[in-house]
């Protein structure tokens, strides 16, 4: 079975070493201007370059994106980025794109630069396919509102250089791929140029018009109702048919997620995948691991999105969407003239049982007698987020470890 490329996101230059050591064939980022996630941290150009040089040291693949839909003051921006990427040696393996203009613009100044389709195009049919074709795209992230038989009849009916890439993992917009107004009409913040304040993850009550100011609970849960919030795609057992309907890459959607989130997911797909370029069987047998895995990460209930028909029609019932968060992340191991260290991300004590997962099925369960602060402080506790930490410990850790810790009923 011809195995995919895998493909992971990356908010920040802190993410980058991350995705790539634990398995990412392929990542996609942003820079300063013209992403889709404008509150992402994002690559300043020097960050970009540095990335590139990583990247294609390790000969794996760069993406970056430039996917917002332009207005006419957006466009000078775009003309900038493109005529510095033209000028540079080493550039993106593609720019992931779905504005027409800044398309066109792209292909006039950076022509040699392959581009894809950023699922915001919303394409769904084998035509539009042929037609961006035509206008040089080599790659297309199809729509998420289409199942599998429609993916795989389009697949049929297009170029064989052209190809697919398919979304495997991470959070759905409720709106039709992507494209929302909802937090552009609540807080004036445009969903469609990256800076999209998620109102629909906001918990709604209910208010009757000839009682105004009585606001009813609908409740989902105990902390109130998410009227708008969708579950996660997560379609680690389904990999063989995604592959079957034509897809060349498979997306980790996730560029606001932290680095246990980009661990956990590329380790867990990445070992899916190495089984399944074994056998099926293979495969099968390693999907438990998997399955466990991408619990450990905070999520929302999964679910396969549209890829077997509307998730009603396809035995999908609603259920919760609110997070669940069964780990909590602590750390990445990084190393300096003085040890191994973390930048502390959540609260933790000395005794607590704690997990470093590296890349494959590594995982090692370990304590701290105490930390150690860049003063030479000794703690046996780390109240202060982003502190320089080194540990104390016996555990043999590895750079670009991360360090997680299972949550306890009373936290």
């Amino acid at each position: 079975m011809r195995i995919p490329e895998l493909l992971i996101p990356v908010g920040g230059p802190e993410l980058l070493s991350t995705a790539l050591a634990f398995g990412a064939d392929a990542v996609y980022l942003g820079s300063e201007a013209l992403s889709l996630r404008a509150r992402a941290d994002n690559f300043s150009l020097e960050d970009l370059k540095n990335a590139l040089g990583l990247t294609h040291e390790l000969k794996r693949k760069l993406y970056l994106t430039v996917n917002i839909f332009a207005r006419e003051g957006d466009l000078a921006q775009g003309i900038e980025l493109f005529q510095q990427l033209a000028a540079w040696e080493d550039k993106p393996d593609a720019l992931i794109i779905s504005d027409s203009g800044l398309i066109a613009l792209s292909r006039q100044l950076c022509p040699d630069i392959p581009l894809h389709l950023s699922t915001q195009a919303n394409t769904t049919n084998s035509e539009s396919l042929r037609f961006w074709y035509g206008q040089g795209i080599r790659r297309a992230v199809l729509a998420r509102e289409l199942s599998l038989g429609e993916i795989q009849a389009i697949n049929e009916h297009t170029p064989e250089d052209l190809e697919l890439e398919l979304f495997v993992h991470g959070s759905m917009c409720m709106s039709y791929s992507g494209r929302c107004l909802i937090s552009s009409f609540l807080t004036g913040r445009d969903a469609n140029r990256g800076d999209c304040a998620q109102p629909c993850r906001w918990s709604y009550a209910l208010m009757e018009e000839r009682r105004p100011g009585q606001y009813m609970p609908v409740e989902e849960t105990g902390r109130g109702t998410y009227l708008f919030n969708s579950r996660d795609l997560c379609m680690i057992d389904h990999l063989p048919e995604l592959i079957r309907a034509g897809a060349a890459c498979l997306k980790v959607e996730g560029r606001m997620k932290n680095e246990l989130y980009v661990a956990t997911v590329t380790r867990a797909y990445r070992r899916a995948l190495d089984a399944l370029s074994k056998s099926e069987d293979a495969y099968r047998a390693i999907l438990p691991w998997c399955r466990e895995e991408l619990l450990k990460i905070t999520t929302r209930e999964y679910c396969t999105g549209f890829y077997f028909g509307p998730p009603g029609e396809a035995g999908q019932k609603p259920k919760s969407s609110v997070y669940r968060q069964d780990y909590r992340y602590l750390g990445r191991i990084r190393e300096d003239e003085r040890g191994l260290y973390i930048r502390q991300k959540n609260k933790f004590s000395a005794g607590n049982l704690l997990e470093a997962i590296g890349p494959g099925d590594r995982s090692i369960p370990f304590t701290v007698s105490a930390f150690e602060t860049e003063s030479g402080e000794i703690r046996k506790d780390c109240p202060h987020p982003g502190e320089k930490l080194y540990l104390h410990t016996n555990a043999v850790l590895h750079i670009n470890d991360i360090i997680r810790e299972k949550k306890h009923e009373s936290d």
